[in-house]
Parts: C-alpha cells; sequence; structure tokens
C-alpha cells in the first residue's frame, strides 16, 4: 500500500510518500511561504522524483489539528479535491498524535505542545504501550500553569510549543522536563502517513465531505463577526 501525507498545521508544511516497507519520500520546507502557495507543486514534485503516478497511490493521510486555522483548511480541502479526483480513501490524523509518533517507545509520557497563542499552547499527553500509542489527555487550549497539573515525573516535550515556552517549562518541571530533538520535533507528513496507512489497513477511512479542521479554539474571525453581530 501507498500513502500520501500531508501536513501543514504549522508553518512548516511538508509532504511525504510512504509504503509498507517505509519512506519513500518526505519533502519539508519551514519558511515564510503560504501553504497555498507551494502545496500542490510539492505533491507534484515529490510524484515527479519518485516516479511514482497519482493512479499508484492507493490512499491519502492529513494532519487535521489542532494548528494553523489557514493552514488546516489549504491542507484538508486539498486532500479533499485529490480524493474526489482519484475516487482514493483518505484519513485525518490528530497533529499532536503525529509529533507524539515521533518519539517511539520512550518510557516517560509525551506531551507535544504547539503555540496557540495568548500564553496558551494547543496540547496533550501520550504513552506508549509496547508499540502502540495511547493517548492519556485529549487535546485541550491551556497554560503551561494549568498543564502542570496533568504532568507526573519525567515527561518528554516535543513539538514547536516545547521550544518556544522552553525557559518557562524549564521553571516549571525542573529536571523532569525531557526535551525531544529538533529533528523529530515538527510535524512530519511521514509521521501522517504512517499513522494514516494503518487506518486505512484497518478499513477505517473518512468520508471527504466530512473533512473539518480540529480547531479547539474558535477562529478570531468568527468571534469578531459574533461580537459586531451582537452589538448591533
Amino acid at each position: 500500500m501507498v500513502v500520501l501525507g500531508i501536513e501543514t498545521s504549522t508553518k512548516t508544511g511538508s509532504v511525504a510518500i510512504i509504503s509498507e516497507r517505509g519512506v519513500i519520500a518526505q519533502y519539508s520546507l519551514n519558511i515564510e511561504v503560504t501553504h497555498s502557495e507551494r502545496l500542490m507543486t510539492t505533491v507534484d514534485r515529490v510524484l515527479k522524483d519518485t516516479g511514482i503516478a497519482m493512479k499508484q497511490v492507493d490512499g491519502f493521510a492529513v494532519a487535521n489539528g489542532p494548528g494553523s486555522f489557514t493552514g488546516l483548511r489549504i491542507g484538508l480541502s486539498t486532500v479533499k479535491g485529490l480524493s474526489f479526483a482519484t475516487s482514493k480513501p483518505v484519513v485525518t490524523v490528530p497533529t499532536l498524535k503525529a509529533l507524539a509518533w515521533n518519539v517511539p517507545y520512550s518510557s516517560f509520557p509525551i506531551c507535544p505542545l504547539l503555540d496557540a497563542r495568548k500564553n496558551e499552547v494547543y496540547a496533550a499527553l501520550y504513552s506508549f504501550n509496547g508499540a502502540s500509542l495511547v493517548q492519556t489527555l485529549p487535546e485541550q487550549v491551556i497554560t503551561l500553569g494549568k498543564l502542570a497539573a496533568h504532568i507526573k515525573g519525567k515527561t518528554v516535550f516535543t513539538g514547536e510549543g516545547a521550544y518556544l515556552f522552553q525557559a518557562e517549562i524549564d521553571k516549571l518541571f525542573g529536571s523532569s522536563a525531557l526535551f525531544a530533538p529538533h529533528s523529530v520535533a515538527l510535524p512530519s507528513a511521514a509521521a501522517v502517513a504512517e499513522i494514516g496507512l494503518d487506518l486505512l489497513k484497518k478499513g477505517a477511512p473518512s468520508d471527504p465531505d466530512d473533512l473539518t479542521p480540529m480547531y479547539i479554539r474558535r477562529p478570531e474571525a468568527e468571534i469578531a463577526w459574533e461580537r459586531k453581530q451582537t452589538s448591533r
């Protein structure tokens, strides 16, 4: 089975193609260029460089958040279009789960973090039970101070938020805070595709019409619009 994965939750966009034998290719770019400008050209480049035609792709996997509101919409709409155009199945993968997946067989809990602004983070907790990744705290928007109440003992922090708030994490958790290497702390389309491959093999595709971002926090534009309506 060949799966094409797309990850656009943060500015580090990536596209990957994997099979059951491993990663065939992954292209990541961590620069200030919008996903709308580069995503489809990246998909085309990965297919061209690997010599894999779109008709040979068996399914798609896409990160559905939390993360950048705009980035998630672009990634999901792109995969929705690819799924409709090819009649191939698609699955969604939570961004924080994909981040935790990059720290396999950890003997400590894993806490992926993304910046949610307003001095808050998107956070969740996971643990490995053998090769199985088990979620022990659901995705949520939370301050690091409140997150501390859910964490006991040594914990691996990963994700862009872990390094953005490293000083505060060190202050809150001291020597109990362990940090994943930078090389695995960025969202990865390969991890999304790998988790997605397992879901597709189990026969658990999503309906393309139902693909929606996991925002957790409502978009500011929506909140501002409601405020405007109520003030009239």
